[in-house]
């Protein structure tokens, strides 16, 4: 039998009097690959941080019988942490880098943390940033690691191709399920069929009773009125006998009425399933704009120190398109948005833009404020209609008065997401905004995207969500230092 190198009993997480993870016993030996799943803010991450020793139950115990690998979603990479030099050349990465992407910051903290060997690795999202070579050298890696694994993620091929077994957080509690991803979706799926069999026969059958226990009292009622109707007239003696047989029967009916009235009280009860509330992105209204190209370059050179990302480029983006800018880590996609977000030379923007921006890294938060009074210092709305809007997203009771700084990364973007929806902008640029989202909330960021009546510009490695939303794709080529419209 494989060793145990995690154990948690009977643990209690209350944040603000909500019980974010009830445990009775969880287990993590010395082989297992495990994933994490569930919705954003259902307790994933607080779970991997209980393992990791980084968080303290409010109430059970904790044996953590070897000191893990932990990659945080949130964490920025440590500068004094030495990384294999090997492994920082093999991702295309130097230790020197200045302001590095968010690729690049990724890949850097991956390097550090594959340089040292421990019996187990603890990961929160490490595909964050991560473009098709990145994620490939993660898998190959974690592929071959001789130890437990244990990993929070999203991404569904990834889970596919790294774990064995799936733990699925939904409402504090944790289901265990033998087997990958899409394994646990197919038996999620059978699951949910037979609760709603389930119910749908409880429905029928508690009807049915309910119908013969009401049939029965009525019968009951009219041979009592008919009994009362014939006390009434001048009967004869010799019907006394069959006006008390009539108020036996009546009798009877009343018994055979409370023994299905008992047996309706005594079904065993069946919950409906349960239905999520859905995540709905705020509409604002847009800023009139009516060139017909509001951003364009002319001979655009972007150099940061000792590189040129892009040399001369020039494009045009139109009105009202949804664009997706695309490339690999280190291409300069983020410096290319943050020269439209600044106006810089060699570009000419329509003097009526209002841009707004979700920038790559600003899930991460260093303030205490409450997710209410976050949204509250910096809109001019009224308090019913942020309220409102983080309904929308989510966000309710307890939820509004927890810090910015302790939300996960799903939360951390559709609070920013939120605060950018409530500006009016004509134009929004949107570097890496999938990143952390479940599959709810990035449909919902899809059907907001859509219906949206303005310029958007996207910036993404998730090729299905740059398929499904963008009308234009332009992707940056880091060796002829190009940009070139794909599609």
């Amino acid at each position: 039998m494989e060793n145990i190198l995690f154990e948690l009993e009977n643990v209690i997480i209350r944040v603000l009097e909500k019980e974010i993870l009830k445990i009775d016993r969880l287990a993590v030996h010395q082989f297992d690959r495990i994933g994490i799943v569930g919705r954003n803010g259902a307790g994933k991450s607080t779970l991997l941080k209980l393992l990791a020793g980084k968080r303290q139950p409010t109430v059970g115990r904790i044996s953590r019988l070897v000191e893990p690998s932990y990659f945080d979603q949130l964490a920025k990479y440590n500068e004094t942490s030495e990384a294999d030099g090997a492994l920082t050349s093999k991702l295309g990465v130097s230790q020197v880098t200045n302001h590095p992407s968010g690729g690049e910051e990724t890949r850097l903290k991956l390097a550090q943390l594959f340089t040292t060997y421990r019996e187990a690795i603890l990961m929160d999202e490490p595909t964050t940033h991560l473009d098709k070579t990145g994620k490939d050298f993660l898998v190959n890696q974690l592929t071959y690691y001789y130890g437990a694994l244990v990993i929070v993620s999203h991404d569904r091929s990834l889970l596919d191709d790294l774990v064995t077994t799936i733990w699925e957080v939904v409402d504090g509690k944790v289901t265990v399920y033998k087997g990958n991803y899409s394994a646990y979706a197919a038996t999620k799926q059978v699951e949910v069929e037979q609760k709603r069999l389930a119910y749908d026969s409880y429905v029928k059958e508690k009807e049915r009773l309910e119908k013969a226990a009401t049939e029965k009292m009525a019968k009951a009622q009219k041979i009592l009125a008919s009994s009362k109707a014939k006390q009434k007239g001048k009967e004869k003696p010799s019907r006394l006998g069959k006006t008390k047989s009539k108020g036996t029967s009546q009798k009877g009916m009343h018994r055979v009425a409370k023994s299905i009235e008992q047996r309706i009280q005594n079904l065993p009860e069946v919950t409906p399933i349960k239905n999520e509330g859905k995540i709905t992105f705020l509409q604002s209204d847009t800023v009139a704009l009516h060139n017909k190209f509001p951003i364009m370059a002319d001979n655009l050179t972007i150099e940061v120190p000792q590189c040129i990302l892009l040399e001369q480029v020039s494009f045009q983006m139109p009105l009202g398109k949804k664009i997706a800018i695309t490339g690999p880590n280190g291409a300069g996609k983020s410096t290319l948005l943050h020269y439209l977000i600044t106006g810089k030379e060699g570009l000419t923007l329509s003097p009526k833009a209002k841009i707004g921006s979700f920038l790559q890294k600003s899930y991460r938060f260093e303030t205490d404020e409450t997710v209410l009074s976050f949204l509250r210092n910096r809109t001019d709305q009224n308090e019913g209609v942020l309220r409102s809007v983080l309904n929308r997203m989510q966000f309710a009771g307890t939820d509004l008065q927890k810090e910015v700084c302790s939300l996960s990364g799903g939360e951390a973007v559709r609070l920013q997401l939120c605060l950018l929806f409530l500006g009016k902008y004509n134009i929004l640029i949107l570097d890496e905004p999938t990143n952390f989202l479940d599959i709810d909330a990035l449909e919902a960021l899809e059907q907001f995207i859509e219906g949206y009546k303005g310029t958007i510009i996207i910036v993404s490695h998730d090729k299905t969500f740059i398929n499904e939303v963008s009308d234009i794709e332009y992707e940056i080529d880091p060796v002829s230092k190009s940009i070139n419209q794909v599609r």
